[in-house]
């Protein structure tokens, strides 16, 4: 089989990579907290016969860090940060980090996010606050105060460039390394009464989708091409005998 069949089929298997990655960005717009998926491509080289044949990967899938639009609520269990750091919760014996700082106060008085997943301190531990007392007042650096009294603070933790995001489910994210406190206040704030969106940008997705479609259009019709004149060869060549 020609090598341009297989170079045509490595690049319609990316671009399908690819638009499912866009189609999932989509589905995720309204998402609070959620981020973007993207997708890094490579290319490989192959002997084939005298010449490098070029193939183009399938994409290696990474989550974008991009900080998506801030959006005041004037609720006061809604929370978003400022800065490169992330809330922690808790689900079932895991951590997972989340963007999503839509809190709710249950029935036992635990501070958790809208799916019921307790909120972590600083310390990894879940934060109790009275149910039947004052909103609570969220200082930027993540204390609470309630009835005048200090109840605990939201931890803020920073996750290494190095260390891969993978999708947890929603807008949450576990990671493969080890997440820290934030140490220094300049590098990440909360604020209260805001909520984070999606940092997918609706305009920007749909250009991906344009562009995707057109180039797995050509390498259809590359590979239809291909097909063709491989074809008339073998008719000439059988003609010949």
């Amino acid at each position: 089989m020609p090598s341009s069949l297989y170079v045509s089929l490595s690049a319609q298997v990316a671009m399908e990579n690819r638009m499912n990655s866009i189609a999932r960005n989509v589905a995720n717009i309204n998402t609070a907290g959620y981020r973007a998926e993207e997708i890094s491509f490579s290319e490989t080289l192959t002997n084939a016969g005298k010449n490098d044949v070029s193939f183009v990967s399938m994409g290696d899938t990474y989550i974008s860090r991009r900080q998506g639009a801030i959006t005041k609520t004037d609720n006061p269990l809604d929370v978003a940060i400022e800065g490169e750091a992330w809330f922690s919760i808790q689900r079932g014996d895991e951590v997972a980090y989340t963007r999503d700082g839509r809190l709710t106060i249950n029935q036992a008085g635990m501070l958790t996010t809208v799916n019921g997943e307790p909120i972590l301190s600083t310390g990894g531990a879940p934060i109790q606050l009275d149910p039947e007392g004052a909103s609570p007042i969220i200082q930027e650096d993540g204390e609470i105060v309630q009835n005048g009294q200090a109840q605990g603070r939201i931890g803020l933790f920073e996750i290494s460039e190095d260390d891969k995001l993978t999708r947890y489910g929603g807008s949450a994210v576990s990671i493969d390394g080890v997440a820290f406190p934030v140490q220094d206040p300049t590098r990440a704030r909360v604020v209260q009464g805001y909520v984070e969106g999606s940092n997918v940008n609706a305009m920007t997705e749909m250009a991906k989708l344009i562009m995707v479609s057109r180039t797995f259009e050509s390498a259809a019709k590359a590979m239809e091409t291909s097909e063709n004149a491989q074809q008339e060869a073998i008719r000439e060549l059988g003609s010949e005998s």
